[in-house]
């Protein structure tokens, strides 16, 4: 679905050069603190920004070739709707109606009545999860091959965040074709929904792996101190000191447990393995 190679994008000191693959069927996280370059490399692809240098093929053509129908494909769920706030659902789906063929408005308002959208409501006197449903819903509008969502349960409570979860499950189970990238700062969104993970540090990739292997093989050791220079560092992919001495994280959970009876031996999950690559606090 997508393929991004040595793209680059510069703005001051920050310097973007990321690869990375969306196959068809799968869904994709892409992980890193603020100002990785998640969101640029979401408007690359989207064609919102213009790389400085690299190559986006999105469903099999250069991102700059797309034609209008090869968009249709596409769904794309940011920090805004695109719609005026002073607007209505009902508005909102005469507007889809005129830009997509395989618009089915009454398909659109009964989802979003589904959901808690009244169509007579203005967007402006809806809350923050409310917003959020309405711009995943748009970007399913369509029947969209391709999701690309940038943050879409930011600022949600757990039950607006497992709705918004729940509609794009639903969605994807439709069709064994359709595929997903997703940016999120709350990792459990994504262990629970993503096939592959990618991690994105200071606009580099520092990993791409399976959800189930970060889950089931990466772990966090807790060394103190004075063990630390006899512990086996050949599976150890980063670090950050604490109180207690090191804290590591690796990915053969096995190898420590078993030559390491005595360690404190944690599960590791994306937030974990975003904190020790980058060696965040």
């Amino acid at each position: 679905m997508i393929t991004v190679k040595n793209l680059t994008k510069h703005y001051g000191d920050f310097c973007l050069n990321v690869s990375l693959e969306i196959p068809e069927g799968r869904i994709t996280g892409l992980v890193g603190k603020n100002g990785a370059g998640k969101s640029t490399v979401i408007k690359s692809i989207l064609g919102l920004i213009r790389p400085d240098g690299g190559t986006v093929t999105v469903l099999g053509k250069d991102a700059a070739d797309l034609t209008p129908g090869d968009k249709q494909l596409i769904g794309a769920a940011l920090s805004d709707s695109g719609f005026s706030n002073y607007l209505t659902v009902r508005d909102c789906a005469k507007i889809l109606e005129k830009l997509y063929g395989r618009f089915d408005a009454k398909a659109f308002l009964d989802t979003c009545a589904r959901y808690g959208l009244p169509e007579n409501k203005q967007i402006q006197k809806f809350s923050t999860g409310m917003k959020a449903k309405l711009r995943v819903l748009v970007a399913l509008s369509h029947q969209a091959k391709l999701l690309i969502m940038d943050e879409p349960t930011a600022g949600m409570d757990v039950e607006a965040r497992n709705e918004i979860l729940d509609i794009i499950r639903s969605y994807l189970a439709e069709a064994e074709d359709r595929s997903v990238l997703i940016t999120s700062h709350i990792a459990t969104d994504l262990e629970g929904l993503c096939d592959d993970i990618y991690l994105i540090h200071n606009g580099s990739i520092l990993l791409h792996e399976d959800t189930d292997v970060i889950l089931s093989d990466y772990a966090v050791l807790k060394v103190p101190q004075q063990d630390y220079p006899r512990l086996d560092k050949t599976y150890i992919l980063g670090q950050r000191q604490e109180p207690f001495g090191c804290l590591c994280l690796t990915n053969q959970k096995q190898f420590y447990m078993e030559n390491y009876p005595g360690m404190v031996i944690e599960k590791c999950g994306i937030d974990d393995l975003i904190l020790g690559m980058t060696g965040g606090k």
